[in-house]
């Protein structure tokens, strides 16, 4: 792989990307199956409950989400230099921070439980399923966490196939599982909860196994003092602290367009469920793009390669354009069977396909900006992502404000839009001055 990352070819951004592509993918068809097997029970109050379970656990696991990505920069960096101690470091410092962290999940978990429900304020019977799914699926947030250190540094290290093998482990047996105990053993949404429990797991497991089996990795060299000086916390706090922000923008906009969402009722609920579900999964192909480009820029940084970093931003302009063309008609070609695979309710179905047309738009006003998301977090350039992110926040509530009042559900999606137009636009304005950043 080090001669490719001189200057990569379109095939070798591909050869990467796919295996990426492949294993982001797989986490919004979590959730996508869940939908699924619980939208096939008949009642609305089974999806919304389990809608309002996922959300809770999106903003729980989502607002460090930041320890994923800053870990994958940070190692691609180090690689980039060829520092074996500083690589083990940047695994070291976030798994310890992770696991603080998913503790503290379980010791809150009745607060964070009823501050989520006060917030959102089902119906009854949707917040009663979604305290089920929540006081299974709880008890798997410590390894939740780990796994995105792991998961990070893995990808940091360009170690693809075992970051493919660990998610794509892990989420088939969660989909299984997922099968098996509710149309099985007809555990109903705690069936759902559950299996998302035994496959983080699973994951977890095989992490450390891949971690272990790593070049880079050298435990008979691995000391653990020094490993908390202030310059490298000051470091890995200022671009979390950042990328912490752009995830707050994040959940805040879908925190607030599910809330309005329940507000609209229960169906109306189910039905942009099914459509978020979809956006989750145009979205993670670009992810599978953005973790590319954020190899490669990441090791641009750490070598100081200035030719490598140029053909990163060529490779992410082309990519990211046409896979945005191409998703938003693959979806206008395939959104009625679509629907069908997440609900036999028809009048559900009725519901989405009112509101589908904006779905096309998403890829094509939102692709780019979610590309070029990973170039800057691979540099750990994270103010512009920072930035982005109030801004479009700031559109977003703009819409809430006046669109929705008028326009309902159409307006509610206007802003949905609105956002992901920002998000592309805002961080693009940063791209012409990366090249700087590094020597000629």
């Amino acid at each position: 792989m080090n001669s490719s990352m001189e200057k990569p070819t379109h095939r070798a951004y591909l050869m990467l990307s796919i295996p990426l592509i492949l294993s982001t993918i797989t986490t919004p068809l979590l959730g996508a199956v869940d939908t699924a097997v619980v939208g096939h029970l008949f009642d609305p109050s089974y999806l919304g409950g389990t809608a309002i379970g996922v959300l809770i656990f999106n903003t729980l696991y989502w607002l460090f989400g930041f320890l994923r990505v800053s870990t994958s920069g940070f190692a691609a960096q180090s690689r980039g230099k060829k520092d074996l101690t500083e690589g083990m470091s940047e695994l070291i410092r976030p798994l310890m921070v992770a696991g603080l962290i998913g503790l503290a999940f379980i010791a809150l978990q009745t607060p964070i439980l009823q501050g989520a429900l006060s917030l959102t304020q089902p119906e009854a019977d949707v917040a009663k399923w979604a305290s089920v799914y929540f006081q299974v699926r709880i008890w798997g947030a410590p390894l939740t966490l780990l796994n995105y250190v792991l998961l990070g540094w893995l990808m940091g290290m360009s170690h693809i196939k075992y970051t493919l093998l660990m998610q794509i482990s892990m989420n088939v047996l969660n989909i299984v599982l997922c099968l098996w105990f509710v149309q099985g053993f007809q555990w109903g949404v705690a069936g759902v909860a559950a299996a998302s429990l035994f496959a983080e797991g699973l994951a977890f497991l095989l992490g450390v196994i891949f971690v272990l089996r790593s070049p880079y990795m050298k435990v008979s060299l691995l000391r653990w003092r020094g490993q908390f000086q202030r310059k490298e916390l000051k470091r890995m706090f200022r671009a979390n602290g950042d990328l912490l922000i752009r995830t707050v923008c994040l959940l805040a906009m879908f925190n607030l367009f599910t809330a309005q969402s329940t507000s609209f009722g229960t169906e109306l609920l189910a039905a942009n469920t099914i459509l978020l579900q979809i956006h989750y999964i145009m979205a993670y192909f670009f992810d599978g793009l953005a973790n590319a480009s954020s190899i490669y820029s990441g090791q641009a940084r750490g070598s100081g390669n200035r030719k490598l970093l140029a053909a990163t931003l060529q490779l992410s302009w082309i990519w990211g354009g046409l896979t945005s063309i191409v998703l938003a008609g693959l979806y206008q070609l395939t959104k009625g069977k679509l629907f069908t695979l997440f609900t036999d309710n028809e009048s559900i179905k009725q519901i989405a396909l009112q509101y589908d047309g904006w779905l096309f738009l998403f890829p094509l006003v939102t692709g780019l900006g979610l590309v070029f998301y990973g170039v800057f977090t691979g540099l750990t350039y994270t103010g512009p992502v920072r930035n982005s992110m109030l801004l479009s926040l700031a559109v977003f509530l703009l819409g809430l404000q006046f669109l929705v009042p008028g326009y309902g559900n159409h307006g509610l999606w206007v802003s949905f839009l609105l956002f992901g137009l920002g998000r592309s636009l805002f961080l693009l304005m940063y791209v012409p001055g990366l090249l700087k950043k590094l020597p000629g």
